[in-house]
């Protein structure tokens, strides 16, 4: 009689009373619990392909964004999220009502309704599930009244829609702005190169030393060609005619033009202002002048793709369901947690009654 007692008091304390207490629990005291759900996915444009049936297959259609996913993840459960749901629906107030079983509301037990103590809190009443295949995305949002489940999904997603927005106007401005930047510096340097190449033509009097030389080229080439004809005009006269009056006027023609050819081939190549000593800094200003005008035409096209890389990497939130709006409460599960209970204490008072039962022995 006194080991059925003991088995009946251990049975009593940890199978009856448990399951009685969670009996009372769940079935009296346990506040309803609302779920609303979500279903979302974030993808950006993508890139077309080069090859003919890649553009037929992919064309300009949608890629997922990944890591985005879990960046609107952290976001969801961050303090920021926390603080904006609180400043517009008060979840303190929602989730630390009096209405609510001291066991499941914030701050029930303890008594911290600290600012921290709410952030993990909240954690436990949000949840965001990835799927890493097809990498859509389960908002689970929990509360003790279905309104409040169903508002706090929509603002959830309404602040990660938010929170994509700015990372697609952050990306924006910072390729278009280093692409500016880019554009700004090659426009500086081509201003300048072109500005170098003024300054020589105006202190050294040349437009183009090349193109002078060739103009100076076929004049001196026109002179040696009347050069020639004078002396062999003069060599015809003195053959015929030694006395001829025309012969120092004949002289003189020949000596002024070949006056003429010496200077004017001075100018092409003879000396410090000569075309062909200028020709060198002239040529290197102007390939500076090319370069510049080069870097400048490939930062405009830069800048032309930036805008246009910015409109096509944008990340777009879709909606794939929306906030669900919960007509019955799916938590507490009171039976099962009933049966959990009571399949515990057997456990538990089988394992005890074992132990008992084997120190009795030893005992004996």
């Amino acid at each position: 009689m006194r080991r059925l007692r003991s088995i009946s008091g251990l049975f009593v304390m940890t199978v009856f009373l448990p399951t009685l207490l969670a009996t009372a629990y769940f079935g009296l005291i346990a506040s309803d619990v609302f779920i609303s759900e979500s279903h979302f996915v974030l993808r950006s444009p993508g890139k077309q392909t080069v090859s003919g049936l890649g553009a037929i297959l992919q064309g300009a259609g949608f890629n997922r964004a990944t890591d985005d996913t879990y960046a609107v993840r952290d976001y969801i459960l961050s303090r920021d999220a926390l603080r904006e749901l609180e400043q517009q629906f008060g979840l303190v107030k929602a989730f630390g009502s009096a209405n609510v079983d001291i066991l499941s509301r914030f701050a029930g037990i303890d008594g911290d309704d600290s600012f921290e103590a709410l952030h993990l809190y909240y954690q436990k009443r949000v949840g965001l599930e990835v799927d890493s295949v097809s990498t859509n995305a389960l908002l689970r949002t929990s509360a003790f009244s279905a309104r409040d489940a169903h508002q706090i999904n929509e603002k959830l997603l309404e602040l990660s829609e938010h929170l994509v927005n700015q990372l697609n106007e952050r990306g924006r401005q910072d390729m278009i702005r280093f692409a500016t930047a880019e554009v700004a510096t090659a426009e500086k340097n081509a201003k300048a190169a072109t500005l170098a190449v003024s300054a020589f033509r105006a202190r050294k009097g040349v437009f183009d030393p090349e193109r002078q030389s060739a103009l100076q080229l076929q004049l001196v080439s026109k002179l040696q060609d009347e050069l020639i004809a004078t002396t062999i005009q003069l060599a015809q006269v003195r053959a015929l005619t030694k006395d001829n009056p025309q012969i120092p006027s004949l002289k003189e023609r020949v000596g002024s033009l070949q006056s003429e050819i010496d200077k004017e081939t001075a100018k092409v190549a003879g000396g410090d202002r000569s075309l062909s000593s200028q020709s060198a800094d002239f040529e290197r200003l102007a390939l500076d002048r090319a370069f510049a005008e080069k870097q400048l035409a490939i930062a405009l096209t830069s800048l032309e793709q930036a805008r246009s890389n910015a409109l096509r990497k944008q990340l777009y939130l879709e909606r794939i369901a929306q906030p669900s709006v919960p007509d019955v409460a799916v938590e507490p599960r009171r039976l099962r947690g009933v049966l959990a209970t009571f399949v515990i204490g057997l456990v538990a008072w089988g394992i005890l009654s074992m132990l008992l039962a084997g120190v009795r022995e030893h005992q004996d």
